[in-house]
């Protein structure tokens, strides 16, 4: 039998018209029963799958998914029923007794399961809660310490206090002792006068810039979580480096953003920028932007929905804007406080923060197609800033290009870039676009190695098309080190929704990513490694420090890659960290 059905009619009138008969084929209870109708629904019947998913309770990508799996595996039984699974659980209910007797004295879930442990009862913690629900049993009541029967408990660790640290002769032994490598450079860079110039939170049991150094060194040693700072709360060398007797437990550190504003961020990175170009290490000529969004996996629902490019979906995330200086691949502006429909401005705020920087406006930028508008491509040239970025690829685009003749195409050769594909060809014109004031030099561009054509649009009528092209093939760098802080500084870790904490979060990766490049420039044929190489050869290794009334002394374990850290200039020379009330150290090797 065929019902006719339409996308008006199929719903309103089936609750006032079907008999208990027909009920029984259109509104399936059985699960299997209704996969059957709503596949018949679909193929025999060639409804729409909107209409299919909406009558049968599917949402339209899973009624697609159901296709799919149809269409691998077409013989499957559907009326089959099941036989249900078994209603009593023997290793469970044969201890019921027991976990009541042990419940009346009362022990919590993790007590009982460690005493039927001691009874080799091996019961998860989900059964024992299980029974206890049944038996209408509620949660125990916070007891005190003595309220609780004696077994190994895990060990308290100290409150982080600056005023406990104790710099009595000594040894000490840590897991990263390549740590103070990078806080030497840390100290260098006056990283602890920027905390204090922003006046940022602090008490006495912890300063300002020993929070702020807490929480950098998760982001230096690759921790992809705060909570993972309980790993190292009985490393007293770790907390030795940051200046403290111990380090701060999770809920400090966790909190401790929720302390600074989107404001705080700017002033101390425009202060940290300063510091970085005194170095002479951030050249500035030539500037990426991206935009990145990382995955958020929570419930909250003012968290957007931003196209993720490592998942290649839409899904919830935070919108991150990222600039980097093309020579050093170093970060020097970030902004994870975005909302949708503010996109395609921030990069004037960024023009803003580097004028107010370094007292004029970038020179060069370099970005993609969606990263603003044509109209802002108008206000750029304006201003005098040379830019480089793509156009989208339109079918009416695509099809001049296709229809465009051989003989109108030239061939170029690309210099200083390693690749297979070095001698593209290209037209070279002037063109309008829609909102953009006067005409635009446009780029086309085949045989690069993709099956489309790359298009690039820029200002700069000057520069030959073999320097353009090279140079915006250098924008995958951007790329290349955000995935190196999604990778090793674990930005996709996303404990919060609030952009407040992740803005915070992303500037102590800028800040340990930074501290990564300079230490990379000071070590022989690893200055273009990337943080994870650095810090599995050079920064996560053990060591001793020898705390003695003269100062003190990091020894290094022997590595393969010691005889490098030696030309280093970093090893067998004495340094102060101020954080350390400015005692001496020195890196040595064993």
């Amino acid at each position: 039998m065929t019902i006719k059905r339409n996308n008006t009619q199929f719903n309103d009138n089936l609750s006032n018209s079907l008999s208990n008969e027909s009920r029984y084929f259109l509104e399936p209870k059985n699960p299997k029963q209704r996969q059957y109708e709503a596949l018949r629904a679909y193929f025999v019947e060639n409804l729409p799958v909107k209409v299919v998913s909406e009558h049968f309770g599917y949402t339209p990508g899973a009624f697609h998914v159901l296709c799919h799996q149809f269409r691998k595996d077409p013989v499957r039984e559907f009326f089959v029923q099941t036989k249900p699974g078994p209603r009593f659980s023997p290793k469970r209910d044969n201890s019921r007794e027991r976990v009541i007797a042990l419940r009346k004295k009362n022990y919590s879930v993790q007590d009982i399961q460690f005493t039927l442990k001691q009874e080799d009862i091996n019961l998860s913690a989900v059964s024992i809660w299980t029974i206890l629900k049944e038996e209408g049993f509620s949660k125990l009541p916070r007891r005190r310490d003595e309220e609780m029967p004696d077994r190994p408990r895990s060990e308290h660790a100290a409150y982080a206090d600056i005023r406990q640290i104790s710099f009595a002769p000594r040894v000490l032994e840590t897991r990263v002792g390549g740590l103070f490598l990078l806080l030497r450079i840390l100290a260098e860079m006056d990283i602890h006068k920027i905390v204090k110039k922003m006046a940022w939170y602090g008490s006495k049991m912890i300063p300002a810039e020993n929070a702020f150094l807490s929480c950098l060194l998760l982001k230096l040693i690759a921790k992809k979580r705060k909570s993972h700072v309980m790993d190292l709360v009985f490393d007293e060398g770790a907390a030795l480096s940051i200046g403290l007797n111990v380090l701060p437990k999770t809920a400090y550190i966790s909190e401790y953003s929720e302390r600074i504003t989107h404001e705080d961020n700017i002033k101390f990175m425009h202060q940290w920028l300063k510091e970085i170009r005194k170095s002479n290490v951030l050249s500035g000529e030539s500037i990426n932007l991206d935009f990145q969004s990382l995955p958020y996996f929570g419930e909250e629902d003012v968290v957007e929905r931003h196209y993720v490019s490592m998942r290649s979906r839409r899904q919830k995330a935070i919108l991150v804007f990222f600039a980097q200086d093309m020579k050093s691949k170093i970060f020097c502006y970030s902004n994870a406080d975005l909302r949708k429909g503010e996109e395609t401005d921030e990069i004037f705020r960024f023009i803003e923060f580097w004028k107010k920087q370094t007292g004029k406006n970038p020179p060069h930028l370099v970005f993609d197609s969606k990263l603003t508008t044509y109209e802002n491509l108008s206000k750029l040239n304006q201003m005098g800033i040379r830019f480089i970025t793509l156009k989208r690829r339109t079918p009416k685009l695509l099809k001049e290009v296709a229809n465009t003749p051989y003989s109108a195409w030239r061939k170029i050769e690309l210099h200083n870039v390693a690749r297979k594909f070095r001698t593209p060809k290209v037209i070279d014109k002037e063109i309008q676009l829609s909102d953009y004031k006067g005409k635009i030099r446009q780029i086309l561009v085949k045989d690069l190695g993709h099956d489309l054509p790359t298009i690039l649009i820029t200002n700069d009528k000057k520069t030959s098309c073999s320097d353009l092209i090279s140079r915006y093939a250098l924008r995958m760098l951007i790329e290349n080190s955000i995935s190196t802080g999604v990778v090793f500084f674990h930005n996709s870790a996303l404990s919060s929704s609030v952009a407040i904490r992740i803005d915070f979060d992303v500037l102590l990766t800028l800040v340990a990513q930074a501290t990564y490049y300079i230490l990379a420039q000071k070590l022989r044929g690893y200055e273009q490694s990337n943080a994870d190489v650095l810090f599995r050869k050079f920064i996560d290794t053990p060591a001793k420090i020898i705390i003695g009334n003269k100062g003190i002394e990091v020894r290094l374990n022997k590595r393969a890659n010691n005889p490098i850290l030696l030309q280093s200039g970093l090893i067998n020379t004495s340094f102060k960290l101020p954080w350390l009330q400015n005692m001496n150290l020195i890196i040595t090797l064993k």
